[in-house]
């Protein structure tokens, strides 16, 4: 039996966002279509992390989404990273506009323009807002979700009196999208700095959240960028201190996008589809009717009580009784990641109980209706922890930690090429220099992934230069 994941790990992943019907291709090169399954994902992902805003009084905003072309020219960092993917509008009809402007790849120059009138005094610190919006970068290759040239995000931009505050919020906010990761999308995370050539155009430091997908390559699923004073001298964020002086704000920036739609899909899948965490899910739980159930209307009725009172608890629950064969709703449902499913069949019926089966195991329980209720409610929660639980090892499993010299890599890689595994993430010293960072990159297409905060084990020689490591950092190959 061929096993699409193992043999062509892209095209078992495009076949299967299509087939779940989460996204169709637009009529503009790459860009998508999100379809309603693929939208609420992202509603789920919002609505989980308006929670953490809220808590910390972090409100949403909206920012233009054109952006004139002085703005980028006052931070030279910022608009040399950006350039080659700006889109520009340059006409309205047939008048060419004074000034250029380009769709955002990002706002900080919008901001920081902004920020310059809002903030006058220490009184007004911190600021801090948030945006979910659409931002453009024009992107010769493209994965849908992953890497599109509009793709959908949220961007946090704060301003602060010192760089103590400034540094304790890119430092919260990194936290809290490592919570949003695993413990919402079950997806095991990797903290830690980036380096000096990975990191944001036009920041101080950047910090990340990277994650392994079942192929072992990486996703850079969260980052978070203290920009020191730069975008404040740029875009003249100043304000009156406390002892009477005008200085700079320190301020920061922060960002998830819809990539981790991608990387749920690539973390969690299988050969049947999508496996979604409960969680996020868009149905969580699927009632089917089975068996001759059209001739028993006491089955649907059984079935729309159990819809009735599961929703009021807050689940997410559809029934299918379209005409479909059982089979194909079995297939369908399992395709689209309905986390559990519920079947009930006049058998079933007459003993008083539900056949009940979760979507990344293989066996059915059979339920009785007393006690249903509080059964899904256990397997949804063992479900959530399962899966994070699964991916975790299956990292583990695919770390790379006695690695020491390039040529060591390179056997490492085509070793696991001849054995048909993933070279996953390599743990290396580095000497802190862009030319082994290059090298590196060049003759094995790993990247620095990021600098961990807590490494398995301490490095102490350069992979490439044999040289004294002045860090420990993670290397794969990535999205």
């Amino acid at each position: 039996m061929t096993n699409l994941q193992t043999e062509d790990f892209s095209k078992w992943y495009l076949q299967t966002i299509q087939k779940a019907d989460l996204m169709a291709y637009s009529a503009v090169r790459g860009c998508i279509i999100f379809k309603p399954d693929g939208y609420e994902l992202w509603e789920h992902i919002q609505g989980e992390f308006n929670k953490f805003l809220r808590a910390e009084g972090i409100r949403n905003a909206y920012f233009p989404m054109l952006i004139p072309q002085s703005f980028f020219q006052k931070e030279e960092d910022h608009i040399e990273g950006f350039a080659p993917e700006l889109p520009w509008v340059t006409e309205v009809g047939n008048e060419k506009l004074e000034e250029p402007l380009a769709l955002r790849p990002t706002s900080e120059t919008m901001v920081g323009s902004a920020f310059s009138e809002w903030i006058n005094s220490y009184r007004d610190l911190p600021y801090e807002i948030n945006q979910w919006a659409n931002v453009f970068r024009w992107e010769k290759k493209t994965l849908p979700f992953l890497r599109t040239s509009e793709f959908l995000w949220q961007e946090g931009h704060t301003a602060h009196e010192n760089e103590e505050e400034a540094r304790v919020r890119t430092e919260r906010v990194l936290e809290a999208y490592a919570s949003l990761i695993e413990d919402f999308l079950a997806i095991p995370v990797y903290r830690g700095q980036k380096t000096p050539s990975e990191r944001f155009a036009g920041a101080v430091d950047t910090y990340s959240v990277e994650a392994m997908m079942k192929d072992g390559k990486a996703v850079q699923a969260g980052t978070s960028h203290y920009m020191g004073t730069k975008f404040a001298e740029a875009f003249d964020i100043r304000y009156l201190n406390r002892e009477n002086k005008h200085v700079h704000a320190h301020t920061t920036s922060w960002g998830i996008s819809t990539r981790l739609i991608g990387s749920l899909i690539m973390t969690h899948g299988d050969e049947q589809g999508l496996i979604l965490p409960p969680k996020v899910a868009p149905t969580q739980i699927i009632l089917i009717p089975v068996g001759p159930w059209k001739k028993n209307p006491a089955i649907l009725e059984k079935l729309t009580e159990l819809k009735a009172s599961l929703t009021d608890k807050g689940y997410r629950v559809r029934i299918d009784d379209t005409d479909n064969s059982v089979g194909f709703k079995f297939n369908e449902w399992e395709l689209k990641g309905a986390a559990v499913r519920v079947e009930c069949g006049p058998r079933d019926l007459e003993n008083n109980q539900a056949m009940v089966k979760a979507r990344d195991v293989e066996e059915k329980q059979a339920v009785s209706f007393d006690e249903l209720e509080d059964y899904l409610t256990n397997e949804l929660t063992t479900m959530q922890t399962r899966l994070f639980e699964n991916a975790l090892l299956r990292n583990k499993e695919n770390e790379h930690l006695d690695i020491e010299t390039l040529d060591d890599l390179k056997a490492h890689i085509q070793a696991s090429k001849e054995a048909n595994k993933t070279p996953g993430f390599v743990l290396i010293g580095w000497d802190g220099s862009e030319e082994t960072e290059k090298q590196i990159k060049d003759e094995t297409g790993f990247t620095t992934r990021n600098i961990p905060f807590e490494a398995p084990v301490q490095k102490t020689v350069d992979l490439v230069s044999g040289k004294p490591a002045k860090h420990t950092v993670w290397i794969a190959r990535a999205y």
